[in-house]
């Protein structure tokens, strides 16, 4: 039993034997872990006092959901596993929304929840405190596959298989569960001196690749859509070599953005969501679709129509098909692109002295990324959002190239997805679940991670007051970690996009205007600076914070309307 002092709650003895614990920092260590997010709770003791002896840097959120999304922020800001500890039953449940997110954006995160002690496993009501009837069967819509350890001698090979897992693509989180008693317990297992882990392969079939090829080179008008799958199988490169060697116009979406260069000739930057690219995209011969299920933002909410033949890249085999007919290729998207793009070094420039050069009905492609991006432009200028464009422009001005963007689900946000030049950084966003809380959070990982990695660290979060609220008891965290986090919080009083679109359906608003907070002195409250300014201000705001030291807060009280939707012209 672990002693601990009345006055700091600081253990004064009972942590020198090894535990069940012990094999899990140690084998997390071996894996290269650095950092773990969390809260500790009564079953999980054995595991939080093994960190005592350990490495691990931990970070303590006050809601697990936020901690699920700190480490997601982590993983996607170092290209490292997030690493997550969770107590059992109500704090294990919490996270779920979380690593939903995570799932559904395919972020490569090992999960360790404690469990109730093994005699109460078996789904008999013996009562025990956060006591589930199977704890692991609430995770499986959210992670990737669950794991229950009944045994200490099974903990280094079953993280070491998880963290296998998470890393293979499709990446994603994986769950494991670990009794209290074995958390707790000494054990006879030596220490973990070494693991190794590493991605299963997952390439392109060789048919696979040849048919497409073939169609690639007869294309006259061949296009392609960017998903978040580029970005996590680091297909960029061979994308643009891709991209080059057939002239294609390329579209990235909100989970892709970045993976193509935003001001590139044969760039469509991210405008998914505009009727104009949909009707470019539907006159494609061939399209490509690499790491994207075609879903409703990308379909422009279902209205995409393509008339043409569809080549879908994606590792995750029931993505493949699910929207639309076309050759599937299930593969790592990286892989396939550097497989797709040296058979086309090949065999394209035989196909191009044989036939003619790319046209888009007499049109280069190159004239019709310009004509139709000036299309998005003139449709924008023609709807009085003047106000939102120049907020827009005047955010990015102020955030520096290379610097990581964390957005949650809120108007400015949704501009985001279309209009946000990640240049050298990297824009994040909660696109994949869709759930409110997720920009600070996550900002708050990433920048732990950019820290942890010796990268600049100072990262940016976007949130709306609705969605601040569901994050907005993580100020102590950014405060007690001292976390380089500037949090832009764009208050219009309610939930601004749900207020706009039932106005927009119904003539009215129900339920969707909220208590205003201060967040100014709200977030002093908790010792970190804030400051309130115009929208005219917020460039300059934003400046002065990212030269701060530690977590700073700007809010700017107006309300921003998103651009009118063109799926509904039909």
């Amino acid at each position: 039993m672990i002693d601990y002092d009345p006055g700091t709650a600081a253990a004064t003895k009972g942590t020198d034997a090894r535990n069940g614990g012990d094999l899990v920092v140690e084998t997390l260590e071996a894996l290269g872990a650095k950092t773990v997010f969390g809260i500790p709770g009564q079953h999980a003791l054995g595991l939080f006092d093994a960190m005592g002896r350990g490495n691990l840097h931990f970070v303590s959120s006050r809601v697990e959901n936020n901690s699920a999304f700190a480490a997601d922020g982590y993983s996607r800001a170092t290209g490292e596993v997030g690493v997550l500890f969770l107590s059992t039953g109500p704090g294990a449940l919490t996270s779920l929304a979380g690593l939903q997110e995570a799932y559904a954006t395919g972020v490569p995160m090992v999960v360790v929840a404690s469990q109730i002690p093994l005699d109460g496993l078996g789904a008999r009501r013996k009562g025990m405190l956060h006591q589930l009837d199977d704890q692991k069967a609430s995770a499986a819509n959210v992670t990737k596959s669950q794991r229950l350890i009944q045994h200490a001698s099974g903990i280094p090979s079953a993280i070491q298989d998880a963290w296998t897992e998470a890393i293979s693509s499709p990446q994603g989180p994986v769950w494991i569960e670990i009794p209290q008693n074995v958390l707790l317990d000494p054990i006879m297992v030596p220490p973990v001196e070494d693991a190794l882990a590493v991605a299963a392969d997952n390439p392109p079939r060789v048919e696979l690749v040849r048919e497409a090829v073939k169609w690639l080179t007869t294309a006259e008008r061949p296009a392609i859509i960017a998903g978040g799958g580029t970005r996590r199988g680091k297909g960029e490169k061979s994308l643009l070599s891709i991209a080059e060697q057939l002239r294609a116009p390329v579209i990235c979406t909100p989970g892709g953005n970045g993976a193509f260069p935003w001001e590139h000739e044969l760039s469509l930057q991210s405008w998914i969501e505009d009727r104009y690219m949909t009707d470019l995209l539907e006159d494609a011969d061939v399209l490509v679709v690499i790491g994207s299920s075609l879903g409703e933002v990308t379909s422009n909410y279902f209205t995409f129509e393509p008339r043409g033949r569809i080549i879908q890249i994606d590792a995750e085999p029931r993505v493949l098909e699910s929207n639309r007919p076309g050759l599937g290729i299930r593969a790592d998207a990286g892989q396939a692109l550097s497989a797709l793009d040296e058979a086309l070094a090949a065999a394209l420039p035989e196909a191009r002295r044989q036939g003619s050069a790319p046209s888009w009905h007499g049109t280069s492609p190159e004239d019709l990324v310009k004509e139709s991006l000036a299309k998005v432009r003139a449709r924008l200028e023609s709807q009085d959002l003047a106000k939102e464009l120049k907020f827009m422009a005047d955010i990015r001005e102020a955030v520096p190239d290379d610097m990581q963007t964390f957005w949650d689900m809120t108007i400015s946000s949704y501009w985001g997805w279309s209009c946000w030049d990640a240049r050298s950084g990297q824009f994040h966003s909660a696109q994949g679940a869709g759930g409110l809380g997720y920009g600070f959070p996550a900002a708050i990982g990433g920048a732990v991670g950019l820290e942890t990695v010796g990268a600049p660290s100072r990262v940016l979060a976007v949130s709306g007051d609705g969605s601040a609220m569901y994050s907005i008891s993580e100020l102590a965290t950014a405060k007690q970690h001292n976390v380089p986090v500037t949090w832009l919080i764009v208050d219009d009083g309610g939930y601004g996009i749900l207020r706009e679109y039932m106005v927009g359906a119904f003539g009215k608003a129900t339920a969707t205007e909220l208590a205003r907070p201060d967040f100014v002195k709200l977030a002093e409250a908790f010792g970190v600076p804030a400051r309130r300014v115009s929208p005219e201000e917020v460039g300059d705001a934003l400046k002065a914070g990212f030269a701060a030291d530690g977590p700073n807060v700007v809010v700017v009280e107006t309300l921003l309307k998103m651009f009118a939707p063109t799926h509904l012209d039909d």
